[in-house]
């Protein structure tokens, strides 16, 4: 029955609040300090809040709590005159405003609706205090009302106008009337003196400014107050002080368009996990420098100000009067003696943890633990992050103990070789025996013959045999297929006497037989006739020679003696059978041990169900929890092992580890028990016999018991009777580690850092749809001294060996582990160094005579003596041969990265940049011309010349990139080498290189997707909407926050591969999967994100990329090639600056296209570089590497040196790739290796440190140079921006000289959203449709499919103004995929129609091979991948030509 407030708090003896302590108590709720509670009070009639929060300090008072809160329930059908009367007067004690405000304003309820009369400027200031009543009427009553201002009517208006004038003039007569005429004026008060309750003495008090230090006041004064909760303070409108964590600092530099006065908004949002809230404040430039620095996110900030509704951000912010640093107070572990936690989870637990690795290791360490364990569920992805927190700096931190929450199936049910409860060791003693009968049938037929061998330690050591006297005729058949007649078993002992011989000989042992269910059959009649009560525990030798030897057809003893070797035996006599039967026996359990490690007799159902497992067998056995952590560096190899499995074999949901795979791979692991959702607990709650559940707790080596709150759901769900129930589960299992001798350690499921963290993991697991959600178990990391208060109730010694004593005991028997190796292997090719060697010097003197010039031969040296020096030379060689393929193939390759910073690189044909001073060269009598820093950025950019030598016309070479940028000074930067295939050709490059390594060496590079910040805004909004919860936007912020960055699924890069030498295996690096764990794939990945054993493993990047595609198709269609295309045509050039290269019909501006030629080609087409190339006028080969670097890097090209051109820089001094940093400092003066290192440092965006900026100042480095490293955040390399313009300037040649091949090209390869059913009407319709999407861009209501469209219209637009056609599309003509190339223009195919898919459009090309087709009726049978729907738009659009419907029409017709 429920208590009243008075019985439950019967210390509080209150005079005051008797109306109040009648209340039936609901529920309590208690803070994790035990200083803080919440009580529901249920009430028959309204009691105002004031009396409630008068009798909760009362409360307080007299239990000694910090804070005592009241929170009325009522019951009514519909919101009382008396309850709405008690929300207005609640409303006007909370914001004393509203006594004025709202003195005239009818409060009206109906229809679910209460309707509060106010004017304008009350209806702003309140409706955050409106939609506070409508959550509180919900939660006190339990009613959906919805709260809104409404204006007053008309009438009500003029009569508040008119009674405040009376008032106003009455008020006004009666001050003159009392005013004294002689008396003079009292003294006016002090401006801006704050009138304060009265002290002690009786007179007023001035608040106190609480002292703070200088280094600690970011902003004005604070005034001495204690903080509230954000919570709290969110209903306030007076000055509040609040305390919390920065996380998202959004300062702002405002100039007003009037005045140009220059502001600053500081603006910051602020959390205490009750609420957070935006602060925010608007203060002079001058003014705000020092503040705007010294807020950052992850302070602990006091805030004082004013909460107030900012009509911009449309919701209340804190407008501050005082910013002061405070401590931060965390929760620290203060018991001398530390625990250590075996079971936590980080945010690499898909959907479930919410905590970062590295968060979760500096607590531990903060609070001085020896060990912390990661166990994640079924992944290791967390391992790589652990290591990165403590390598190198393992005496500063815990030690980490690696290992997972695998999802555990117990695989032994699916064979039944064993039956019966006994267990033991392989190597103990078990009993072969056969019987002879007198038939089939053990109800009617009786045994003759029981013979036994005993086999103990793989030998066998004692034999038995006795005949046995049926008591009736032995069968002819019976006796010429055994031997045994009736005058065999005469004078043999009885049934009786002869059981109870082979009982004894027998004793308590495990029988073993061939066909064990027939011996066992009649085994077992004779004991039911005799009232013997005896269990037995058997093998079946057949059923498993069938699963251990599948090659078999038959499995007879003699078959199997032959195959196992044990000699020759008469067989159908018991003796004889039970003899070889112990023979095979003995070879059957070495192969069990040797092959199948296995140790004891549960391990045998289990190993020889995985031996047996068919496609999808496990996925009906029930799934446990199962702690897996690694003791050794053999264990972690076994352990990336059953991960591998898990999720490549048995993934089902879920990746299951199977017992039998854990038994196989067991060695070098230690196996937990779990949480409730282990196999032992859920025998222990099904209330299971405790010699089962000893045999269920013997697989494991150590027994974990929870708090009690971490299972409280199952008291909820009627799992549990109550809290006793849960403790007596965790007895249970403290007695079953008793009596096994095995330690029980307390563990706490951590699943999040600290309780208020609890709130991410609640929206994400709503949002996954779990119906508890709501029901958050407080998984957090919890204390020594937490757990030993949560398991006091075992007594005070054994609470503390669970909690202290045996984890660490666990952590003492697990190895310091690394579980990334810290060696480089590279995959090896017998003679790389000489091959590559003799490849370039051959090349070299091919191209540059022998000898070679001085400075080709120097460069040459030092590039190779690095490369080869270092062991790169692999790379390389692999990188060559990849190339080589694919130009065999008809492919151009185009290197990514700095690999063409690399003179080896070009002449091994790895990259066509060549990486050389500009020079001229002589193609055939091999004179060198060196033109070295003399203001011309490449080769190609020389003027035109012939040889002085022979008159041939010179090559221009040469694109001056420093190999440094490669490799570094001393070969001390990793490189790698990246590639850009052929899209189309991708897939085939991947297979080539898994032919060259061995595709169980090779796996594609593994990729980790977590929750983005819009997901988790997502999940935020939904959870609160669903619920009907009013958040601020900072504390939506704060929520999206804690949910980002969670895993969510897996992936693969778009073409890293991974390379494993041929002398290792990639478990020795990490497990392997199907990426997005997707078990149809055939695509194998890295368990871990690539990053982590990119140190480790080579990994080639092989991308799939639209350009070498397009040069393809373009060389196919016109016959040039590519590589021949001179890169200084002028007329391709001209693109740049004009149009005039593409010959419009008319000369007449247009907005669309612009004065430009770039539109469509690679790297200089998009609106963002056109506009790049419009400011800058590019007019060399050098000025579009220049914005190819630009427009790649990050904070390069606008705020840096888009100001620099327009302020007159030139565009060649500027800084466009990462190279140019390094030349220019050295050119300056400064020492190659610091130059090199401030190229490092600028373009990974640390900026510059201060010896770098010293240096450059000291080499007299211009200020706005200096000023623009520090903006950079990320740089191009030059070699990467020559390979991409290459490409451009090839495919650019084409759109000049070869334009319909180009457009054929661009439309059948790049372009995104091409439709034909609008794009080949003609221009109108194309610019109809371009001024659509354009409203759209403007409105920002455009998506993405549109903004493709939008730039593939132009492109079309393009197309005809060059005074082009698209051509109908026919049936006979179209190409399925791609644009046919005619005299005037282009034929569309199939696929350009919306409607028309790969698949139909290749079944027409395919059957038009055969022949004409005579109808559309014939077409749709010839064609079944064609629809209906599809024949009737080719119809439609005259794909069809006269084709009639029917082919009768055409026969008859």
């Amino acid at each position: 029955m429920a208590k009243t407030l008075s019985e439950l708090f019967d210390r509080c003896k209150s005079e005051t609040y008797q109306d109040c302590m009648g209340g039936e108590v609901r529920s309590l709720a208690v803070s994790h300090d035990h200083q803080q509670m919440i009580c529901h009070v249920a009430y028959q009639k309204p009691i105002s809040r004031e009396h409630l929060d008068g009798l909760g300090k009362e409360i307080a008072q007299a239990y000694g709590l910090t804070r005592f809160s009241i929170a009325p329930r009522y019951r009514m059908d519909a919101l009382t005159s008396e309850y709405i009367d008690l929300l207005r007067q609640d409303l006007c004690h909370r914001m004393p405003s509203a006594t004025g405000l709202l003195a005239a304003s009818c409060w009206d309820f109906a229809d679910g609706h209460l309707r509060i009369s106010m004017g304008d400027t009350a209806r702003g200031y309140f409706s955050v205090a409106l939609r506070q009543m409508q959550e509180r009427i919900e939660t006190e009553t339990g009613q959906r009302v919805v709260v809104e201002a409404v204006p007053f009517a008309e009438e009500q208006v003029e009569k508040i106008i008119e009674s405040q004038y009376a008032s106003r003039n009455a008020a006004l007569k009666a001050a003159m009337d009392a005013m004294p005429v002689a008396e003079p004026m009292p003294e006016k008060p002090r401006k801006n003196l704050k009138v304060r309750p009265a002290g002690e003495n009786g007179g007023y008090q001035r608040p106190k400014v609480e002292k703070v230090a200088d280094e600690n006041l970011i902003l004005g004064k604070l005034y001495t107050e204690e903080p509230i909760p954000i919570r709290d303070a969110l209903g306030e409108f007076d000055r509040v002080t609040i305390k919390g964590d920065v996380f998202f600092v959004d300062h702002r530099e405002i100039t007003s368009k009037k005045t140009g006065k220059e502001w600053v908004k500081i603006a910051f949002d602020i959390t205490d996990n009750t609420n957070s809230i935006r602060v925010s404040k608007f203060m002079a430039k001058d003014q705000a420098g020092d503040i705007v620095s010294a807020i950052k996110t992850g302070m602990h900030l006091i805030v004082q100000g004013k909460i107030s509704f900012d009509s911009y951000e449309k919701e209340s912010i804190l407008e501050p009067t005082a910013i002061v640093k405070s401590k931060k107070k965390i929760r620290m572990d203060n018991a001398p003696e530390k625990r250590v936690e075996l079971h936590l989870h980080t945010n690499m637990s898909a959907m479930d943890g919410v905590s970062d690795t590295k968060d979760l290791i500096n607590r531990c360490k903060a609070w001085g633990w020896p060990a912390m364990a990661i166990t994640d569920h079924g992944c290791a992805q967390a391992f790589p992050l652990a290591l990165h927190v403590v390598d190198g700096k393992e005496a500063d931190y815990p030690k980490i103990l690696y290992g997972v929450e695998a999802y555990y199936v117990n695989d032994a049910a699916a064979v039944s070789v064993v039956r019966g409860d006994l267990d033991g060791s392989l190597d103990g003693d078990f009993i072969v025996f056969d019987l002879e009968t007198t038939g089939l049938k053990p109800a009617t037929e009786e045994i003759t013959e029981i013979a036994a061998v005993l086999v103990r330690e793989g030998e066998i050591k004692d034999s038995f045999q006795t005949y046995v006297n049926p008591h009736k005729p032995i069968p002819p058949e019976i006796t010429e297929l055994t031997g045994i007649s009736d005058e065999t078993v005469a004078d043999a002992p009885d049934l009786p006497e002869a059981l109870d011989k082979f009982f004894a000989f027998m004793g308590d042992r495990v029988l073993v037989a061939h066909n064990a269910g027939f011996d066992l059959s009649f085994l077992k009649a004779a004991c039911k006739k005799l009232d013997i009560e005896r269990e037995f525990t058997y093998i079946d030798t057949l059923e498993m020679s069938r699963i251990m030897l599948p090659h078999l057809s038959r499995f007879k003893l003699n078959i199997l003696a032959k195959e196992l070797q044990v000699g020759p035996f008469e067989h159908h006599r018991a003796s004889e059978d039970a003899a070889v039967l112990g023979r095979i026996w003995v070879k059957l359990l070495d192969k069990l041990k040797h092959e199948q490690h296995a140790s004891k007799i549960s391990d045998i159902n289990p190993l020889l169900a995985g031996l047996r497992a068919k496609e999808g067998g496990l996925k009906n056995l029930p799934r446990h929890h199962f702690i897996i952590l690694v003791q050794n560096q053999v264990g972690l190899k076994n352990l990336y092992k059953l991960i591998s499995y898990s999720f490549l074999d048995h993934f089902y949901r879920r990746p299951l580890m199977p017992r039998s795979e854990l038994i196989k791979h067991r060695e070098g692991l230690i196996f937990g028990s779990a949480c409730e959702a282990g196999e032992l607990f859920h025998a222990v709650v099904e209330g299971k016999p405790f010699e089962e559940l000893k045999r269920i707790a013997d697989f494991y080596d150590y027994l974990e018991i929870q708090p009690i709150d971490n299972n409280r759901f199952m008291i909820a769900k009627g799992i549990a009777e109550d809290e006793e129930t849960l403790r007596d589960y965790n007895r249970t299992i403290l007695k079953l580690a008793d009596a096994l001798g095995k330690p029980c350690c307390a563990t706490g499921d951590v699943h999040f850092l600290d309780p208020e963290d609890e709130a991410y993991r609640r929206i994400l697991m709503a949002g996954q749809g779990f119906p508890d959600a709501d029901n958050q178990a407080p998984l957090y990391l919890k204390t020594t001294e937490e757990m030993l208060k949560e398991f006091a109730y075992l007594g005070e010694d054994r609470a503390y060996e669970v909690v202290i004593t045996n984890p660490n005991k666990i952590a003492d028997m697990l190895d310091p582990i690394r579980p990334i190796p810290r060696e480089n292997y590279p995959p090896k090719i017998e003679g790389s160094a000489e091959e590559l060697e003799t490849m370039c010097r051959e090349k070299a003197k091919r191209m540059y005579g022998d000898p070679l010039p001085e400075i080709v031969q120097a460069r040459l040296d030092r590039e190779l003596k690095s490369i080869i020096g270092n062991g790169y030379d692999v790379m390389y060689m692999i990188a060559q041969k990849l190339v080589s393929k694919s130009l065999r193939d008809g492919y151009l390759v185009g290197s990514r990265g700095s690999v063409g910073s690399s003179l080896v690189a070009f002449m091994s044909d790895i990259t066509e940049v060549n990486s050389l001073a500009p020079h001229y060269l002589c193609p055939e009598c091999k004179y060198f011309e060196l033109h070295e820093n003399e203001g011309v950025g490449c080769g190609v950019c020389l003027p035109d010349k012939v040889c002085p030598r022979c008159g041939t016309p010179l090559k221009k070479e040469g694109f001056s990139v420093p190999f440094e940028t490669f490799l570094g000074f001393n070969g001390d930067k990793v490189p790698d080498i990246d590639l850009n295939f052929s899209g189309e050709y991708q897939p085939r490059i991947h297979k080539y290189t898994g032919e060259l390594f061995g595709h169980d060496h090779v796996f594609r590079a593994g990729t980790i997707a977590t929750v983005a910040e819009k997901t988790a805004y997502g999940y935020v909004k939904k959870y609160m909407e669903e619920r009907g919860i009013e958040c601020s936007r900072a504390e939506e912020n704060r929520l999206a926050a804690g949910c980002t960055g969670i895993r969510r699924t897996t992936g693969q890069h778009p073409g890293g591969i991974v390379v494993v030498p041929k002398e290792v295996e990639i478990y020795d690096f990490c497990p392997v999967q199907h990426p997005a764990d997707d078990p149809t794939s055939d695509i194998i990945t890295t368990h871990f994100e690539y990053h982590s054993i990119d140190a480790n493993l080579l990994k080639l990047d092989e991308l799939g990329h639209d350009d070498p595609t397009i040069i393809k198709h373009l060389e196919d269609l016109t016959g040039v090639n590519a590589q021949e295309i001179p890169l200084d045509d002028p007329d391709v050039m001209s693109l740049f600056t004009s149009n005039r290269a593409l010959h419009y019909v008319d000369d007449a501006p247009d907005p669309i296209l612009g004065d430009l030629g770039c539109l469509a080609v690679p790297e200089f087409g998009t609106k963002f570089v056109r506009g790049m190339v419009k400011d800058t006028k590019p007019t060399t080969f050098d000025d579009l590497l220049c914005i190819s670097g630009l427009s790649h890097g990050t904070d390069v090209w606008l705020g840096n040196a888009a100001d620099l051109v327009a302020s007159g820089i030139p565009l060649n001094e500027c800084i466009c790739c990462r190279d140019d940093i390094m030349n220019y400092l050295i050119g300056k003066g400064v020492e190659p290796k610091l130059a090199f290192q401030t190229m490092e440092s600028v373009r990974k965006g640390k900026g510059l440190k201060p010896e770098m900026e010293e240096a450059m100042k000291a080499n007299n480095v211009p200020d706005w140079y200096i000023d623009s490293c520090k903006k950079i955040k990320y740089m191009f390399p030059k070699a990467h921006a020559v390979a991409y313009v290459m490409m451009a300037f090839r495919i650019a040649w084409f759109k000049v000289h070869k334009p319909l091949a180009f457009y054929s090209a661009y439309f059948s390869v790049r372009a995104k959203g091409f439709d034909a059913s609008c794009m080949i009407k003609g221009d109108a319709v194309c610019l109809d449709k371009i001024r659509e999407l354009h409203r759209k861009d403007v409105d920002k209501t455009i998506s993405a499919a549109e903004k493709d469209t939008q730039t593939t219209l132009e492109v079309c637009h393009e197309f005809y103004k060059r005074g082009f056609i698209f051509e109908p599309m026919d049936v006979y003509k179209s190409d399925a995929t791609k644009f046919i190339v005619t005299e005037k223009g282009l034929i569309p195919p199939f696929t350009s129609m919306p409607g028309i898919g790969e698949q139909a459009a290749l079944n027409i090309v395919e059957e038009r091979k055969k022949g004409r087709f005579l109808s559309a009726e014939e077409l749709s049978v010839r064609c079944p991948k064609v629809s209906k729907s599809v024949i009737e738009l080719l119809g439609e659009i005259g794909a069809l030509g006269s084709m009639p419907r029917s082919t009768q029409i055409s026969l008859f017709g």
